[in-house]
């Protein structure tokens, strides 16, 4: 594998890398909100392609296309990609059961960086119910194993948006906690220091106060880098008229690096690709990094910029223009040795009618807590899969927790209230609240539940301890937060079966044209719109009737998930 021994320095350029044969490409850093080369610290703007063929249809069981586990198709493209002076593929979902070796150390050899989203349309966040659970940790953590020692891998995602709009700002809390954990994840396995954000969408009502959210707080909560699926520049522009202004002036004052982790609008056709001279420019540099195009394959959405056929690829006009916007630009760049960061820290942004996410994180999830809990439990769930339904969690959930108190397996992103036992599986959370049930009335007949549960011989042992005992003094001082959960283990292993992946990738057209005005109380301050369309606001409830209904929601996602279901989130 290769790394940069030289980089080509002229005023106002973009530094380019030169490998030689039997190293790797230095790894990017981050200082302040900029991304540097480790091996001279030289600024590195992100020249970026979406790289994963759409299986945004893909239907359970079926096999995603992971283009870094393909190495005929990835050799294939490289080319294509220099002739871009692609430096950043990004990919949407992978599988970590397969080889990536020969792509990487390809990609590598091109002086390609990788952004891999941790997620994949069976295990991720979802915003309608959202939970950040054992299953999705160690989805997360098997992709981080994969690609860890790729020096080449600049960074992983940890949602791709989550939140989209006023009404779920609440996801936004369990995304935060799986950048956390994967952070902390990263340094407990001690792999080298690789960066973890955010990629979102680019909403009108939201986009400053959740950019602010994901950059504030300890390092050790908050987003590495952000991302914006930015599309507010379709065809002819400029700079002012196609809100590039205002968003760059909203996001002045982020304190970690920013760029376009998704441009191209493609409602004017062919796209000229005129935006780059302005993303790439001086009124931008100080404020984005650069930007990630999509897309390269061509598909029903139309954001192509090659065609493949029989394995035969055919540039497209897009291609051309895109080739010969990023081969012009020389965006301006500082050395990490001379550089100071104007700001280092941001304040939270203040809940409100937009914006309700709590501050406080979920827990991390602990696997061996749930597999403690329910050995400590006399009455359990039977789990007959023939009756693992939807309406059968529904019907258990419904009848049980209005009978009972079900905080301790509830999560909260609005209230900040996380059970400590809201990250485990539906049948080990319907377990403790049978348990709860036949413990309150008493008789073996309450431990039926129709023939749903049953009795056992209850065991703690001696590594469980001090997990259960925690979290019962957690749970007797009303927080239900989940805090014992989240320091306690039995092990130091907080991991369960890896995951194949299916693949994430758009299918939809992208909205265009937004603008807004800025504050610079914050990271970019109050935002508002006068060409978007508007969006409907609902706060969300924190009363028992939404907790249960989350928690039967979240039962019924998890168990799909569980079951092969693909949940792609546009």
């Amino acid at each position: 594998m290769f790394f940069n021994t030289k980089i080509a320095f002229g005023l106002a350029s973009l530094f380019a890398g030169y490998v030689t044969a039997g190293n790797d490409l230095p790894s990017i850093e981050i200082e302040g909100n900029k991304f540097f080369y480790s091996n001279n610290g030289s600024q590195f703007y992100i020249k970026g392609v979406a790289y994963q063929a759409n299986s945004a249809n893909a239907t359970a069981g079926e096999t995603i296309v992971d283009p870094l586990a393909d190495y005929d198709s990835c050799s294939r493209d490289i080319p294509y990609l220099e002739k871009l002076t692609t430096n950043v593929i990004r990919v949407y979902a992978v599988n970590t059961s397969l080889d990536h070796s020969k792509c990487m150390s390809a990609l590598n050899d091109a002086g390609i960086y990788v952004i891999a989203d941790l997620s994949d349309p069976t295990y991720a966040i979802n915003r309608e119910s959202p939970a950040w659970t054992v299953d999705l940790y160690d989805r997360y953590t098997s992709v981080i194993d994969e690609f860890a020692n790729y020096t080449n891998v600049l960074g992983f995602f940890a949602g791709n948006e989550v939140t989209n709009n006023s009404t779920n700002t609440d996801a936004s809390t369990f995304v935060k906690a799986a950048v956390r954990d994967s952070k902390a994840y990263i340094k407990k396995q001690g792999y080298r220091s690789i960066p973890v954000g955010y990629s979102s969408n680019d909403d009108a009502d939201t986009r400053v106060a959740m950019a602010d959210y994901f950059a504030c707080g300890d390092d050790d909560d908050k987003a590495d880098f952000y991302g914006i699926n930015m599309y507010e520049w379709c065809g002819p522009s400029t700079y002012a008229t196609s809100g590039y202004k205002d968003r760059t002036a909203e996001f002045a004052n982020l304190s970690i690096p920013l760029f376009f982790s998704e441009y191209g609008c493609n409602s004017v056709q062919p796209r000229k690709f005129t935006e780059v001279q302005a993303l790439y420019g001086s009124n931008m540099t100080s404020v984005w990094s650069g930007g990630i195009v999509y897309m390269y394959f061509q598909e029903e959405n139309d954001y192509g910029l090659v065609s493949i056929v029989s394995s035969s690829v055919s540039t497209l006009s897009d291609f051309n223009y895109l080739s010969s916007e990023l081969h012009s630009i020389s965006p301006s760049s500082v050395n990490n040795a001379s550089y100071t960061a104007s700001s280092t820290s941001l304040s939270c942004p203040a809940t409100g009618v937009y914006w309700e996410a709590n501050t406080k994180l979920p827990p991390t999830p602990n696997s061996d807590l749930c597999s403690c809990m329910e050995a400590s439990l006399s009455c359990v769930y039977v789990n007959d899969t023939s009756d693992d339904t939807g309406d059968a969690y529904d019907e258990l959930f419904s009848y049980i927790c209005a009978e009972i108190d079900c905080a301790d397996i509830i999560a909260n992103g609005t209230t900040g209230k996380y059970g400590s036992y809201s990250f485990c599986s539906p049948a080990e959370k319907l377990s403790y609240v049978m348990n709860v049930y036949y413990k309150k009335y008493g008789s073996s007949s309450d431990c039926d539940f129709s023939g749903s549960a049953t009795l056992q011989s209850a065991t703690t042992a001696s590594t469980c301890s001090s997990m259960l005992k925690a979290v019962s003094l957690d749970s007797a001082s009303g927080s239900a937060s989940g805090s014992a959960s989240a320091s306690a283990s039995a092990s130091d292993s907080s991991s369960g079966s890896q995951s194949s992946s299916k693949a994430s990738s758009k299918a939809s057209s992208k909205s265009s044209a937004k603008s807004g005005s800025s504050d610079s109380s914050s990271s970019s301050g109050s935002s508002s719109s006068s060409t978007s369309t508007s969006k409907s606001k609902s706060a969300a409830s924190a009363s028992v009737k939404v907790n249960l209904f989350q928690v039967i929601l979240s039962s019924i996602v998890t168990l799909a998930a569980v079951a092969g279901v693909g949940f792609v989130l546009a």
